[in-house]
C-alpha cells in the first residue's frame, strides 16, 4: 500500500511584532525565507487546469512559477513572472490574491490555498537581493511611439507590455516621482518605496522614458501631446477628494485622506523638518470609513505618534472593505473600531481647530446599489467624541483636469472616462484608458489587468490601424 503523503500547512510570514511596529514606518511583514518558500511551494497541486490563472487579471502563469520556487530556480521564477507582469514585488504585497488567484486555488477548497501573494514577493524579492536584472526579450522597433499618462499601476503596465512589443513609450507623472498611487497612496509599512522605485528603474531599463512633474491638462494637453506621439493612453486613477459635506469639514485638522497620506507617504511629513511638510500630529484621531485607504490612514496615524485612533464606520464588520489582512493587522496594532456610526457634524474651538464630533448611532436596512445593506440613522441616538485630527476616507473621484482640456472624451455623470470595457478605447480617435479613472476605485491588480487589455488593443492599432 502506497505510502500517504505528510499534509504541509500554509506557510506563515513572520511579522513585526505589533507593540514594536505601531511606533516605526518599516514593513510589517519580514517576507518567506527560501526554506519556507519552497515549503509553501511543494503545496501547489499543478493542476493540469489551473483556475487559479484565470483569477489573475494579468493571467501570470502562476503553476509555472510556483514550480520554480519549489526546484530552488528563482531566476526562473522571475523570468517567469516578467512575462506577464512588470510589478511582481508590488503586487506580492497589496493584491487582494485572497479573492483574486487563492480564491480560485483548488487546494483551497477543503484547505488553505497556495500562498501565491506570498511567493511572488517572495521570488521578486529573492531577484532584487541577487541582482538579477532578468528581462524579457523586446522585439524590434516599430518606429511608433505611445504617450502613457499616470504612472500608477494601469500606466506602467502598458508601458512595460508596449516597450516590449517595439514601441517607444513615454510616462508623463504629475509628481516628482513615478509610481502614482503606489508611491502616493499606500504607506512604507505596506509598500516600501524603494521596491517600488525598483520596479520603475527596471521599466527604465527596458527603455521607457519617464517625463516627471509633467501636469498633462496644464502643462500639455491631449492634443498636444499627438504632435509627438501616435497614441496615448491615460490611466491617472481617481485622485479627487471626496468629502462628507457636513458642519465643521473645513476645520483645521479635517483632512481627506488623499492629503494626509500624500503629505506623510510621498512628502515624507512624518520626518519633519527634515522633509518641510508639516503635517497635524493629532493625539486622539478618527478615520472616517473602513477601506484599505481608511486602514493605511489609521495605521499611519499611529506611527505619527497618536494615544488613541479610532475607525469610524456607518456600516457593520461585514461591510467593511478592507482587507482582511489590513483590518487584523489594525486590530493588533490597537486600533478601535466603531462601527454603525456616523459623524453628522465637527466642531471646532476658539482657534478653528477641529476638538470634537457629533456622531449618530446606525443599523441595517435593505441592500442597495452596491449589494451591501443600507445604514439607517438611528433617531435620537446622537452623542459625542473629542478628536483633534480627522482623517476623511470616504472614496475619492475623477479629476477634471484632462477630461475639461480634451474635446472628444466622453465622461460618465460622474466625470469617468467612457472607455470599452474590454479594449480600453475611448470616444477619442488613438486615445484609451483604464484604471480608476474609468470604473473608479478598484484594486492595484484591476487596473493593471486594465492596463494589459489596452495595451494589446494599442498594440493592434499601431500595427493595423484603428
Amino acid at each position: 500500500m502506497a505510502e500517504k503523503k505528510e499534509k504541509i500547512a500554509r506557510q506563515p510570514m513572520p511579522e513585526q511584532a505589533p507593540e514594536v511596529r505601531r511606533g516605526n514606518f518599516e514593513e510589517v511583514p519580514m517576507g518567506y525565507s527560501a526554506e519556507t518558500a519552497m515549503l509553501e511551494a511543494s503545496r501547489c497541486l499543478q493542476c493540469k487546469k489551473p483556475t487559479c490563472v484565470q483569477g489573475c487579471p494579468v493571467e501570470i502563469d502562476i503553476p509555472a512559477f510556483i514550480a520554480c520556487i519549489k526546484e530552488g530556480d528563482f531566476s526562473g521564477a522571475i523570468s517567469k513572472l516578467k512575462e506577464k507582469t512588470a510589478l511582481p514585488a508590488v503586487c506580492g504585497r497589496v493584491c487582494p490574491q485572497e479573492v483574486q488567484c487563492e480564491a480560485q486555488c483548488i487546494l483551497g477548497r477543503k484547505d488553505d490555498p497556495v500562498a501565491i501573494g506570498r511567493l511572488e514577493r517572495f521570488a521578486a524579492d529573492m531577484a532584487r537581493e541577487r541582482g538579477d536584472k532578468s528581462r524579457p526579450e523586446i522585439a524590434a522597433k516599430t518606429g511608433k511611439s505611445v504617450a502613457v499618462i499616470g504612472s500608477g499601476p494601469s500606466g506602467v503596465t502598458v508601458a512595460g507590455d508596449l516597450i516590449l512589443k517595439g514601441h517607444d513609450v513615454t510616462v508623463y507623472e504629475a509628481f516628482h516621482k513615478a509610481g502614482g498611487v503606489l508611491v502616493y497612496g499606500i504607506p512604507e509599512f505596506r509598500l516600501p518605496k524603494k521596491i517600488v522605485q525598483e520596479e520603475m528603474d527596471a521599466l527604465a531599463d527596458l527603455g521607457v522614458k519617464f517625463e516627471l512633474n509633467a501636469v498633462i491638462g496644464r502643462t500639455e494637453t491631449v492634443d498636444e501631446l499627438f504632435e509627438r506621439h501616435d497614441a496615448i493612453y491615460i490611466g491617472v486613477g481617481a485622485g479627487l477628494p471626496s468629502f462628507m459635506r457636513i458642519p465643521g469639514e473645513n476645520l483645521i485638522g479635517i483632512y481627506s485622506a488623499n492629503e494626509y497620506l500624500t503629505r506623510s507617504n510621498l512628502m515624507k511629513a512624518y520626518l519633519f523638518p527634515e522633509y518641510d511638510t508639516p503635517i497635524v500630529l493629532g493625539k486622539n484621531v478618527a478615520v472616517i470609513g473602513a477601506g484599505n485607504v481608511a486602514m493605511d490612514s489609521a495605521r499611519t496615524a499611529l506611527r505619527l505618534g497618536a494615544d488613541k485612533v479610532r475607525i469610524v464606520y456607518r456600516r457593520s464588520r461585514e461591510e467593511m472593505p478592507a482587507r482582511a489582512e489590513e483590518i487584523h493587522h489594525g486590530e493588533q496594532e490597537g486600533i478601535e473600531f466603531h462601527l454603525l456610526t456616523n459623524p453628522i457634524r465637527f466642531i471646532g474651538d476658539e482657534n478653528g481647530r477641529v476638538k470634537s464630533m457629533e456622531c449618530i448611532k446606525m443599523e441595517l436596512g435593505e441592500p442597495d446599489d452596491s449589494g451591501r445593506r443600507r445604514p439607517v440613522p438611528i433617531q435620537d441616538s446622537n452623542f459625542m467624541f473629542d478628536t483633534d485630527l480627522v482623517v476623511i476616507a470616504v472614496g475619492a473621484g475623477a479629476n477634471p483636469l484632462i477630461t475639461s482640456t480634451t474635446p472628444g472624451l466622453e465622461t460618465t455623470k460622474w466625470g469617468y472616462i467612457v472607455a470599452d470595457p474590454i479594449t480600453g478605447k475611448t470616444k477619442k480617435r488613438g486615445v484609451w484608458a483604464g484604471g480608476d479613472i474609468v470604473t473608479g476605485q478598484a484594486t492595484v491588480i484591476l487596473a493593471m489587468g486594465a492596463g494589459r487589455q489596452a495595451a494589446n488593443s494599442i498594440h493592434d492599432y499601431l500595427t493595423w490601424g484603428w
